[in-house]
Parts: structure tokens; sequence; C-alpha cells
């Protein structure tokens, strides 16, 4: 079993930055794919940002340029760096892992509990 604990979210002004922590903690041999989602009130959820375990990313057309995913295969932690912030980025922001534990023959998903993040002047 894995459990995700996520940080990092708060109040900050439009044009600020935020940087969102996943730390994965468990039965982990790898990180298959990461990924943040958000969901703002009375919206559907949105993929936000995704990266596999090669690396390579992907992102919302509404943040190229402005959001980075990262991790830290070390810690077994995803980051969310968030610059340039604008009030339509307020959303509760929920880490996704698809990861595979040792003894495991395929990856299964896990979710962050979320964490608020809010754009305002």
């Amino acid at each position: 079993q894995v459990h995700l604990e996520e940080s990092g979210g708060g109040l900050v002004h439009p044009g600020g930055s935020l940087r969102l922590s996943c730390d994965a903690s468990g039965n982990i041999f790898n990180l298959l794919k990461m990924r943040w989602y958000r969901q703002a009130p009375g919206k559907q959820q949105e993929l936000v940002a995704e990266m596999d375990s090669s690396d390579n990313t992907n992102y919302a057309d509404s943040v190229k340029g402005r959001f980075t995913i990262s991790r830290d295969n070390n810690k077994n932690t995803v980051y969310l760096e968030m610059i340039n912030l604008k009030p339509e980025d307020t959303a509760v922001y929920y880490c996704n892992i698809n990861a595979i534990g040792w003894g495991d023959y395929e990856g299964k998903d896990y979710w962050g509990q979320g964490t608020q993040v809010t754009v305002s002047s």
C-alpha cells in the first residue's frame, strides 16, 4: 500500500508562486506515472501536468510555461512548481501516482487528499 501526503497549498496574490509537494510512502519500487489534477468549484477535474518514469512531461495548455512538474527519486516526492499564478488557477490540487511495489507485477493508482490553492488579491 502507498500513502500520498500533499503540502504547499495556500493563498497567494496574482503573479505569485507556490510549490506543491506530494510525498509518497509505503511499498514503492518505482513511480511509473505522476500527475497533478485540479478541481475548481463547479468545474470538472482537470489534468494539469504529468510525468512518466522516463521524465517525459505534458502540461495543460492553460499552464504551459508557468507550471513545472518534477520529482526527487530519492525521496519519492513529486513537485508542482507554479509561477505567475492567476485567479483562474484557484482550485483544489490533487496528486495522482501510479506506482509499482516490491513484489507487484503492475502499477496501481493512488491519490492524495488534495491541497487548496487560492489566487486572489
